[in-house]
């Protein structure tokens, strides 16, 4: 029998289609099966439509005296509890909105920028991506994660 896990939306984030590629922590999302509306990745890719992170990769990165802002990861719901050993298919729940993994995030060479170490380090700790799958919502700060 799976243990249930209970959590916390920390924080949430937009990326904007702009030249800076500018992040915008949020109260609330507004999502649907093609991603997050007003991110620049909506309706891009939907297995990757949502990038899920867990407090737990910042805590790592700091523990080796790098020190990151909320956000510096590039996702878009930042939670308290851990979901990496969520596989593909896995279903879990944010508020009233289910969400299902579609794969872990792969490391891009932006981590390299923010410190070469970080790629190495967060290898299998960067985060989730997932979509939507009860249609459309509203994500929201203080939202309860079910895994």
């Amino acid at each position: 029998m799976k243990k249930n896990l209970q959590g916390k939306v920390l924080k949430l984030f937009i990326t904007k289609n702009d030249t800076d590629k500018t992040r915008i922590s949020t109260s609330h999302i507004d999502a649907d099966e093609h991603g997050i509306l007003n991110d620049k990745f909506y309706n891009k890719n939907d297995q990757r439509a949502i990038l899920i992170t867990s407090i737990q990769s910042y805590n790592m990165a700091s523990e080796t005296n790098i020190n990151l802002s909320d956000g510096a990861l590039g996702e878009n719901i930042l939670i308290d509890i851990n979901p990496y050993h969520l596989n593909a298919g896995d279903t879990f729940v944010i508020g009233d909105t289910t969400l299902e993994i579609t794969q872990n995030c792969t490391l891009c060479k932006g981590l390299s920028i923010i410190n070469p170490k970080l790629p190495k380090l967060l290898k299998n700790d960067r985060g989730i991506f997932a979509k939507i799958i009860s249609g459309p919502c509203v994500i929201k700060v203080g939202d309860t994660v079910s895994i």
